[in-house]
């Protein structure tokens, strides 16, 4: 197996594109301050497992089901324009539309 770090450095920057994690700062505070300590080391030691494992099995995964690397690539970068054409245009969803829509005073609760 050869490693290219041209590779890794693309998987790099899209990775923390995608994540954007300065932008994610105000929701992780929000989980904080609503569920109490955060262990980061922990999480980040799960979530590089979950990368590791499919890094490894994840393309005899998606051979179980017949799909091929390209097609999964192509579906959820679809998947990712619906949402963000969703997000641009404000459209929202059915299911989004049929819950209840909350008071505009937060005291009348």
């Amino acid at each position: 197996m050869h490693i290219d770090p041209a590779q890794i450095g693309k998987a790099f920057l899209v990775l923390f594109a995608v994540i954007d994690i300065v932008g994610s700062i105000p929701v992780i505070l929000d989980v904080r301050k609503k569920a109490g300590k955060i262990y980061p080391l922990r999480a980040t030691l799960v979530s590089m497992a979950i990368m590791v494992t499919f890094l490894f099995v994840g393309e005899r995964i998606l051979g179980i089901f017949g799909i091929d690397v390209r097609s999964f690539a192509v579906a959820g970068s679809l998947i990712l324009f619906f949402i963000a054409l969703e997000m641009i245009l404000g459209v929202r969803s059915r299911t989004m539309a049929m819950r209840p829509k909350p008071p505009d005073c937060p005291a009348m609760m």
